[in-house]
């Protein structure tokens, strides 16, 4: 065995509490090296005759990426407490892995050699809202999506949908025009609305905050923002707001005071400056987002600004009700103040969905005492790569998604936000160069795998654009304009995602076939007694698939068509057109 690349901790996503009463833990290997993995496990004072006390129990195979095999076992341990190794055998060869390295036998005469799970404290599970695990998002750009207030729009508003947009271009987008539009999201079947930035700034953005306490006036008042979110949630309708706490605009009075007073401004240390006076070129004195000298870094370690910023947080729950907060350039605030942000929010509003933008790996964010998820770039890495733009083939897909399932614990992956596209990136319709087909399976897949899925606005109904700006034209409301295909395609994934808690974010997901010469994929999903198998042709020729699995004797459901039948042969053969699937689900599972 390569035992150097045999691995485990027994914490974060390696060995973690699932819930109050169970544990999961993963094993690391090389790929295709082990053949079996068996658990020592036992409750550390568990003792008789000077023995300790252990069980062996098999781990099963959950997952294979390029390099390495991934072990999972999920145990209740009767006293909430663990001591545990690891047996492997590979053809002859047995050897026991634990925290002080490899044995050829388990020693039994001190758990000292073991992993240890200490306890199982219920205060340290990982703990999302329940609600996201069934909430399909949209993400609203509020100065793209409707006008219906003329009366609100800025100097220079240009007849919506009259230009392709530029970084300082105005289409009048507002409060009241999505409250218009409302019965659209409906009709689709989303239930949570993720809006970008509604504070007042003078970008069309809004990620330059001028002041956090007040809506931007070219979207309406607080009147109409309340009347907004009690809409959406008399129509079952989640509101995130996105908070831009890293940095705030150039015109911030805070700011202000500094560029007025230098060393003299009482706000000196809201900033971090490294001189005075400041200056803007060739590169600021001051630490900003990137070298943007209009969106000066806050110091969020000082307590001014810390009790200035929780404030904000916990204001707009307070006083409007919404749902969640997602949090810009996460990755740069310092973890203290997002522990006291979770701190402050969730003592207002336990049930609050609190995501950053991180676009790396974010398990330190993620133990639990700081976010409830980050915004899962690393999927959409890997999905737009493989059904939008056939960059990689479909063994290599099956292993970055692999890695990404095991990449953080299970409890955090079924809340993970998984994009396609957003206000940041070329439109998944652009990606796909404008081929529906690809646009359809890499829907198809979003909306069936782990996590909570998240639309950006129009890509249901194939608005084009490339990089930002393009990426944030007006929303289409010609019906003859809008790709009404995509929509319905769309439209009736969601239904299926609600309909069978396999096909969402219940169901197991395994992959079964990744099939490079045609690039065609087989992935099953279950839950309890259900089963649905997916299999998809990302590629523009017909081809015929073998599953490979017995199913004799099983009554399937096509899901898509309704159509029923029994699988009489040993095995199932089905044919697929170009970048075509099936999805069946298995009557008699259990």
């Amino acid at each position: 065995m390569f035992k150097e690349a045999i691995y485990h901790r027994p914490k974060d996503n390696f060995a973690y509490a699932y819930d109050e009463q169970t544990l999961h833990i993963r094993l690391r290997t090389k790929k295709n090296d082990v053949e079996h993995v068996r658990l020592i496990y036992g409750d550390p004072y568990e003792w008789e005759n000077g023995h300790w006390q252990v069980s062996y129990q098999s781990m099963q195979k959950s997952g294979t990426d390029e390099l390495f095999d991934y072990w999972f076992i999920a145990l209740t341990p009767p006293y909430r407490r663990l001591r545990y190794g690891f047996e492997l055998t590979s053809n002859n060869e047995q050897i026991v892995y634990t925290e002080k390295g490899f044995y050829r036998t388990a020693p039994m005469d001190d758990t000292a050699y073991y992993f240890c799970f200490p306890f199982l404290n219920k205060i340290d599970v990982f703990q999302a809202p329940e609600w996201v695990k069934d909430t399909i998002w949209y993400q609203i750009f509020p100065e793209r999506f409707a006008n219906g207030n003329e009366a609100l729009n800025p100097a220079g508003t240009l007849p919506w949908g009259s230009a392709d947009p530029t970084p300082t271009s105005f289409f009048g987008g507002d409060f009241e025009g999505i409250i218009q539009k409302l019965d659209h999201l409906v009709d689709l079947g989303v239930n949570g609305i993720y809006f970008t930035p509604i504070f007042k700034a003078s970008s069309n953005h809004k990620y330059d905050t001028i002041d956090y306490f007040e809506i931007d006036p070219q979207f309406g008042d607080k009147q109409t923002f309340k009347r907004l979110v009690e809409l959406c949630h008399q129509k079952a309708i989640r509101v995130m707001l996105d908070a831009v706490f890293n940095h705030s605009g150039y015109e911030f009075p805070p700011f202000q005071d500094v560029l007025k007073y230098g060393e003299n401004s009482k706000y000196k240390h809201w900033f971090h400056i490294r001189e005075f006076p400041l200056q803007t070129v060739p590169r600021p004195n001051y630490d900003t987002f990137a070298f943007t000298p209009n969106m000066p870094k806050l110091n969020t370690e000082n307590q001014e600004v810390k009790n200035y910023l929780l404030d904000v947080a916990t204001y707009w729950i307070r006083e409007f009700d919404i749902d969640g907060w997602r949090l810009d350039v996460a990755n740069e605030v310092d973890h203290q103040f997002w522990r006291e942000f979770r701190q402050a929010v969730k003592t207002i509003k336990p049930d609050a969905y609190i995501l950053g933008e991180i676009w790396h790996d974010a398990m330190p964010w993620l133990r639990g005492d700081q976010f409830d998820a980050v915004m899962n770039y690393p999927f959409t890495n890997g999905t737009l790569r493989f059904f939008a733009q056939h960059e990689i083939r479909a063994s290599q897909f099956v292993g970055m998604m692999t890695h990404v399932l095991h990449s953080y614990p299970t409890n955090v992956n079924e809340v993970a936000f998984n994009l396609l596209g957003s206000h940041d990136t070329p439109r998944l319709l652009t990606l796909c160069k404008e081929d529906v087909r690809k646009a359809k399976l890499s829907f198809l897949f979003q909306l069936s795998f782990t996590g909570t899925p998240c639309i950006y606005y129009g890509d249901e109904i194939g608005i084009t654009g490339d990089q930002d700006p393009g990426c944030r034209k007006c929303m289409i409301w010609d019906e003859h304009q809008q790709n009404r295909e995509l929509f319905r395609h769309v439209q009736k994934l969601i239904a299926l995602r609600k309909a069978y808690k396999a096909f969402g974010n219940r169901g197991n997901l395994h992959f079964i076939d990744a099939n490079d010469e045609t690039n065609h994929l087989i992935y099953m999903k279950t839950f309890e007694e259900e089963a649905i198998i997916f299999l998809v042709n990302n590629n523009e020729q017909e081809i015929e698939i073998t599953l490979p699995l017995s199913l004799k004797g099983k009554l399937l459901t096509n899901l898509w068509t309704n159509e029923q039948f029994s699988a009489e042969a040993d095995t199932l053969k089905s044919t697929l057109p170009p970048y075509g699937f099936f999805i069946y689900k298995i009557e008699d599972w259990l």
